[in-house]
């Protein structure tokens, strides 16, 4: 069983090419800085590319704020006195990280890429992409009993091509550490990484072995909740342990994990409850496997 499930887990591996997002978190981002006075303007230019950074690093970040904007910006901040267009974002320099939400969320296409070159958009990066990914291997863990739902997920990847929940989910939890590392900074790559993608799939086995047991105690699919929740939390907790790791040098204690884990999982029932309740409505009616 061990061997077929490695087996499931290369292949689904080598459906993922981490040069994809080194070439999407490596691209040049030009953003325009437009500010009334000198003072103001430093004051943005400081935000997006701080002191504490290394002299090359802040250097390059700076290379790509250009001051009063213009038609080659990817994007353009604005100080708050100034009437600004329609597509650019206000700066606020009471509540700077607000800006940066709302880029975040305005302009995901270019989240990795903002996060590798501006150190204001990481740990917000870090947190959108933890919770995209749990989120996704938590529907994802719903699609083996509830096959009629399928045409109504929109992810990356066609389930299809996946011979088991697990290959996908250690796949995508993979996947997740190579944006972590992307968006830090960090190399990126199984080679790179092999200490990362090596914790992922030894803990493939233990959370598959916990969501068989929850769906096999509970009848008539009452364990797909449950189920759905594991995917979540270990993604989760794994997701956090990994952005620790690339920001500060060392990952979540054992301790620290099992506290995160617990946490998440409670979470994650909620979330994977109302996803069910969501996609049962949609579907067509039939009966539900606990499978």
């Amino acid at each position: 069983m061990a061997l077929a499930l490695l087996r499931q887990i290369r292949h689904a591996l080598s459906t993922l090419n981490p040069s994809d997002l080194r070439e999407e978190a490596g691209r040049q981002v030009r953003v325009g800085l437009v500010a009334p006075s000198a003072e103001a303007l430093g004051r943005m230019e400081t935000y997006f590319a701080p002191p504490h950074l290394s002299p090359e690093r802040r250097a390059e970040a700076v290379r790509m704020l250009v001051r009063d904007g213009g038609a080659g910006c990817d994007l353009e901040i604005y100080d708050p006195a100034l009437l600004r267009p329609k597509h650019a974002f206000a700066f606020d320099p009471q509540n700077p990280d607000d800006t940066v939400n709302k880029i975040l969320k305005s302009r995901p296409e270019l989240m990795l890429a903002l996060a590798r070159h501006f150190f204001p958009f990481r740990k917000p990066a870090a947190m959108i992409l933890i919770r995209r990914v749990a989120k996704e291997n938590a529907v994802f863990s719903l699609t083996t009993a509830l096959p009629d739902i399928v045409p109504l997920l929109s992810l990356p990847w066609a389930v299809g091509e996946f011979a088991s929940d697990t290959a996908f989910l250690t796949m995508n939890q993979i996947r997740l550490a190579f944006m972590l590392a992307a968006i830090s900074d960090r190399p990126i790559g199984y080679r790179e990484q092999r200490s990362e993608v090596g914790t992922i799939i030894a803990s493939a086995f233990g959370w598959r072995a916990i969501a068989r047991e929850l769906v096999a105690k509970i009848p008539f699919g009452g364990g797909l909740v449950p189920k759905a929740a594991v995917a979540w939390a270990a993604t989760y907790a794994l997701g956090l342990s990994f952005e620790r790791l690339y920001r500060l040098g060392y990952g979540l204690t054992k301790k620290e994990r099992l506290g995160v884990y617990e946490e998440a999982y409670q979470h994650g029932k909620q979330i994977s409850g109302f996803l069910l309740n969501s996609f049962r409505k949609k579907s067509k009616p039939g009966v539900v496997k606990a499978g």
